[in-house]
């Protein structure tokens, strides 16, 4: 007959594969999430891109089996700061080439996602990334943007937030893919991606972005392989910022974001 204690040794160590099991799914969906911007050190690269986390995400999950699980801190989350998104349908409509450049590289160009937590407005690198710019232009007036999902946070080792797959999955795009540019510019110094910095996701190899893309929160080691193809304003840091302290959904520093940050409306617009 099995005692009272056993039974209760028997549940815990239960609870405890348990969790192991929602953590090695976790890890799992992360090296998919991963797929999203590549590198050259400690990375898996899955799908469609991967993220230089200089050892971020490794960790130990060793624990004694024995002993009484405790929840998880991570399973509390902040409240939700943004608000409900609007009603609509995502495009999903893809394409089989790059559309041409059309845009004039010499004009200023300026980009606002309004999001379900306020406006990111981007002033964008048109003469440095004019087919990142074109692209984008492109694609947002074909409202290939609108009621996405931004499907990635990070919050340690790289300080992002990831968006422009309507899959919300990470590894979606437009069909096409556009070359990289601008990869010199001034403000990557020492492999980092100043705060304020908009650029493109890949797959790891070169030429392979497509509609997915990151925006900086917080200075971030990355090596120059994303087109930095814009700057976001001052507003826009202060949304950005407010995704960013509601935490992401999996406690480990990688996940969706707890805000529900949706794109209502991109639009580019010529100045």
């Amino acid at each position: 007959m099995v005692s009272q204690e056993q039974r209760r040794r028997q549940l815990a160590r239960e609870k405890f594969l348990r969790q192991q099991q929602r953590r090695t799914s976790t890890r799992r969906k992360a090296q998919m999430r991963n797929a999203v911007i590549a590198s050259v050190l400690g990375v898996v690269v899955v799908g469609s891109v991967a993220l230089y986390t200089t050892d971020a995400f490794k960790g130990d999950d060793k624990t004694n089996a024995n002993a009484e699980v405790s929840p998880s801190a991570s399973a509390s989350k902040a409240p939700d700061p943004c608000e409900k998104p609007a009603e609509g349908k995502i495009a999903s409509k893809t394409w089989k080439k790059e559309p041409a450049v059309s845009i004039d590289k010499s004009a200023k160009y300026t980009m606002k996602f309004a999001t379900t937590c306020g406006d990111i407005d981007v002033a964008l690198k048109a003469s440095a990334a004019p087919h990142t710019v074109n692209s984008f232009a492109f694609l947002s007036g074909k409202g290939y943007f609108d009621h996405t999902k931004c499907h990635r946070l990070t919050t340690t080792g790289i300080y992002v937030l990831q968006c422009g797959d309507p899959t919300g999955q990470g590894n979606g795009g437009p069909g096409y893919t556009i070359p990289d540019e601008n990869l010199k510019d001034k403000s990557l110094k020492g492999n980092s991606y100043p705060k304020g910095t908009i650029a493109m996701a890949n797959t790891g190899q070169p030429h392979s972005g497509g509609s997915q893309f990151f925006l900086v929160y917080k200075d971030s080691r990355l090596p120059p392989k994303y087109t930095p193809f814009g700057t976001v304003s001052a507003s826009g840091m202060k949304v950005l910022e407010k995704i960013a302290k509601a935490g992401e959904s999996t406690g480990n520093g990688d996940g969706a974001p707890n805000a529900t940050v949706v794109i209502d409306k991109a639009t580019v617009t010529k100045s």
